[in-house]
């Protein structure tokens, strides 16, 4: 993937998409976002100010300060002032959504109830919150509280109800040593090599995430190619990534130091060659292959019989592709379903054919159509 992290961009007009792609853009989130190509964009992950301002200083049992957040990005006069924020900034982040794009926003417990109220507000259907579970926590140093130990992501998607996003369950799955992903996720905050430092050896941005956390979120909601904007890029954790698995990105900053610091970080990251890229892919996203390509294959002849697991039932393959068991006549599912007295049946794995002395499902020839097409491709 081509990376042009050298250009900056104020947005003072429309931006096309090829103008838009693969860079860092100094600006207001709202302004640059309402500049963007409406329906352009695959994946928004919001990194937004937490509007967590510490009441006075914050310091260690040895009264060293802690480094807190106290920058004026941060600060918001009053609870509305930041609902405004927010809703400005999702509204805009949904019109450059494509349908069926989704949304990350992570927060702390300070602002990311208000901003799930918000969202919903506008329509985004939420489909999970998810957990970091911070394994290397920062103390709670004046002992009145419990410890932060996590922070919240809430996945949503643009419209309600809409059934057609991307989630790549089956490459979790493999991530996750064949368990299903679950929703709290146990990570470590950034630290060591991966924090970015200025020359004096200070943090460049108070509240860089780890990139192991960016991985999981896009290995999960986007594919190689897609476009993954961030408005809040801050040190460019979500570019860095996106670069990393072949996924477009755009990044939006407003202060030129986080784009300075990004833009090089950036450009130092390699593009995972295609092959690296590939993932599993489940069923649901393999071609669709009728059974009546059987037929038209020679895999399957009108007049062979198909059988349960068990040899229980048995149905005749008719030239139209549906079988006939009995008083019974429709598709593999629904005959399937008919048989055995239940509602519904997935016929691939239920009827069965014989090869070579051994019942084998049908959904075997279905493979074997599948792996002939994809060599053809």
């Amino acid at each position: 993937m081509s990376s042009k992290t050298g250009a900056s961009a104020r947005a003072s007009r429309s931006l096309s998409l090829a103008e838009s792609l693969d860079r860092v853009h100094v600006g207001e989130a709202v302004d640059v976002l309402n500049h963007l190509p409406e329906a352009s964009v695959d994946v928004v992950f919001a990194d937004p100010p937490y509007n967590l301002q510490l009441g006075g200083e914050l310091t260690r049992p040895d009264q060293s300060r802690v480094d807190g957040v106290d920058d004026a990005w941060d600060r918001f006069d009053s609870l509305a002032s930041y609902d405004a924020f927010s809703k400005a900034w999702l509204k805009a982040a949904k019109r450059v959504l494509r349908p069926g794009g989704t949304l990350w926003v992570i927060g702390s417990y300070h602002n990311i109830f208000r901003v799930g109220s918000t969202l919903q507000d506008l329509d985004y259907w939420i489909l999970n919150d998810v957990v970091w579970v911070k394994s290397n926590p920062m103390p709670n140093f004046r002992g009145r509280r419990f410890t932060n130990a996590h922070e919240t992501l809430i996945w949503a998607v643009r419209d309600a109800h809409e059934t057609k996003y991307t989630f790549n369950y089956d490459a979790l799955k493999a991530f996750n040593d064949g368990l299903q992903m679950r929703s709290d996720w146990t990570l470590p905050i950034c630290t060591g090599q991966e924090r970015l430092k200025d020359e004096e050896g200070q943090k460049v941005h108070p509240t860089q995430k780890p990139e192991a956390l960016l991985y999981r979120a896009l290995l999960a909601s986007t594919n190689p190619g897609d476009i993954v904007c961030d408005p809040f890029l801050g040190s460019g954790t979500t570019a860095a990534v996106a670069k990393a698995l072949g996924r477009h990105y755009i990044g939006i900053e407003r202060d030129e130091t986080y784009a300075a610091a990004a833009r090089e970080r950036i450009a130092a990251v390699d593009t995972a060659p295609e092959q690296g890229l590939r993932t599993v892919l489940g069923k649901r996203a393999a071609p669709r292959i009728p059974f009546g390509t059987l037929l038209e294959a020679g895999l399957m002849r009108p007049g062979d019989v198909l059988t349960c697991a068990k040899n229980r039932h048995k149905a005749i393959v008719r030239a139209d592709a549906s079988l006939e068991a009995g008083s019974h006549v429709g598709s593999i599912h629904k005959v399937g379903a008919l048989v055995q007295g239940l509602d519904a049946c997935n016929g691939w794995t239920f009827w069965h054919f014989e090869r070579r002395g051994n019942r084998q499902p049908i959904d075997t020839l279905r493979e074997e159509i599948r792996a002939t097409n994809a060599k053809a491709a």
